[in-house]
């Protein structure tokens, strides 16, 4: 069932957060370092925040695949991107990041160079299985970015309770440290912390 219905994705935008959670998008798409004619894997899409962003940095002969497994959440990207130019260079494939024959069809016979999981990846009830799974389509110095949430610390220790509840809502863990998953596996890794270490960012290069 899709908890994410045609009034959430219509009005996800606005509900989401973005002078939050931005912060995170901002930081990792350009540390990604895509280059023209690069294929990459935008996995749990939603409305497609980081589409325009990752269509431009590919340039016109690259390809942005957008995965996610609301299939209203991916009608409101596919509504946004059509009026772009370089829509032509964009799909959305509607399923979940952790199974394999989804995956394969996201790839199209072709691995990706980079991915990019934005506050997605602790929607998955395990996220060490869907990163084994995405691993399958991502080349050998693929590179990888992690966005995701923990509870905030230090000064900000008095938004917890404010941000555990956000989560609850969007359905994610605010205790699942999904990057903590990946990171061992990356070269040159590089992170950040923001908003009081409630937007946790990685960037890296996958391990051959």
């Amino acid at each position: 069932m899709d908890r994410y219905g045609p009034l959430m994705a219509r009005t996800y935008d606005v509900l989401s957060g973005e002078p939050v959670y931005a912060v995170g998008r901002r930081l990792a798409i350009p540390a990604l370092g895509l280059r023209e004619g690069e294929r990459v894997l935008d996995v749990g899409c939603g409305t497609g925040l980081n589409l325009p962003a990752l269509l431009r940095d590919v340039g016109p002969t690259g390809t942005v695949v957008g995965l996610d497994r609301s299939p209203a959440m991916l009608d409101a990207a596919r509504r946004k991107a059509s009026s772009r130019p370089d829509a032509a260079q964009l799909r959305l494939v509607e399923g979940d990041m952790a199974d394999r024959h989804v995956l394969a069809e996201a790839a199209g016979g072709s691995p990706f160079d980079a991915v990019i999981l934005t506050y997605s990846l602790s929607l998955t009830p395990d996220p060490r299985a869907a990163w084994s799974a995405l691993r399958s389509v991502l080349r050998p110095g693929s590179r990888v970015a992690v966005v995701d949430m923990a509870r905030p610390s230090g000064r900000a220790a008095w938004a917890a309770p404010v941000a555990r509840l956000a989560c609850w809502l969007g359905g994610a863990d605010i205790d699942a440290h999904p990057w903590t998953v990946i990171e061992p596996e990356l070269a040159g890794a590089r992170s950040w912390r923001r908003r009081g270490g409630h937007v946790r960012v990685c960037v890296g290069t996958l391990r051959g």
